[in-house]
């Protein structure tokens, strides 16, 4: 897991997930009519809860489904079923209408903080990251493995935070139609990265060599 290609392929499967610039104009909607220093610190707050849920799924995770009696072949085509639901949301624009209907409820019930709720979960760390966070868990071999993950994760949390920050900007430059192809695209590339985790779940079974 160390090794450079599954660092990237890492990376990119939690990216596509997090879709850091899909995230950007949720994050306009929830801090609407706030100053510059009020949206950094909402920023700031949403990517460190995030950074401690996702630890604590990495190093927790398949300690949980040992215990309830699941395999990580049996998780891994379930959560490659899962990722390419998510896939056919985004090619189909789902997923981002259902984000801001998550933000706009989460702006109803948080008026002042929706850096834990709905930002940091559901949003940054939903069903398709902590899927993708115990997949990887998974493939670790020892703890410069989970340091290998914990800082692919730490670094996509820090895009992400650029993200927030510089959202204004990225909605400007990209526009509507802009961030409508950048998540098609990211959705192409997470339903070829699914099905492969669904053949590595078959193969640990001996299905399909």
């Amino acid at each position: 897991m160390t090794e450079l290609p599954a660092l990237i392929a890492a990376f990119t499967t939690m990216f596509i997930i997090i879709d850091p610039p899909g995230l950007a104009p949720v994050f306009i909607a929830l801090t609407q009519g706030m100053t510059p220093a009020q949206r950094r610190a909402i920023a700031v707050r949403a990517c460190i809860v995030s950074a401690v849920l996702m630890i604590i799924f990495l190093f927790l995770g398949e300690t949980v489904l040992g215990f309830i009696g699941i395999s990580m072949d049996a998780f891994r085509i379930a959560g490659g079923v899962l990722l390419f639901l998510t896939a056919l949301d985004m090619l189909f624009q789902r997923r981002q209408a259902r984000r801001e209907d998550s933000a706009a409820e989460g702006q109803a019930e948080h008026h002042d903080d929706p850096s834990v709720f709905p930002l940091a979960l559901p949003l940054i760390v939903g069903p398709g990251a902590i899927t993708t966070i115990i997949l990887l868990a998974g493939q670790a071999e020892g703890a410069a493995d989970f340091g290998a993950i914990a800082g692919v994760l730490m670094a996509v949390l820090l895009i992400v935070l650029a993200a927030f920050l510089a959202a204004p900007a990225i909605e400007r430059a990209l526009g509507k139609t802009g961030l409508n192809i950048v998540t098609r695209v990211l959705g192409m590339l997470l339903a070829a990265l699914a099905v492969q985790f669904v053949l590595d779940g078959l193969r640990g079974f001996g299905i399909g060599g």
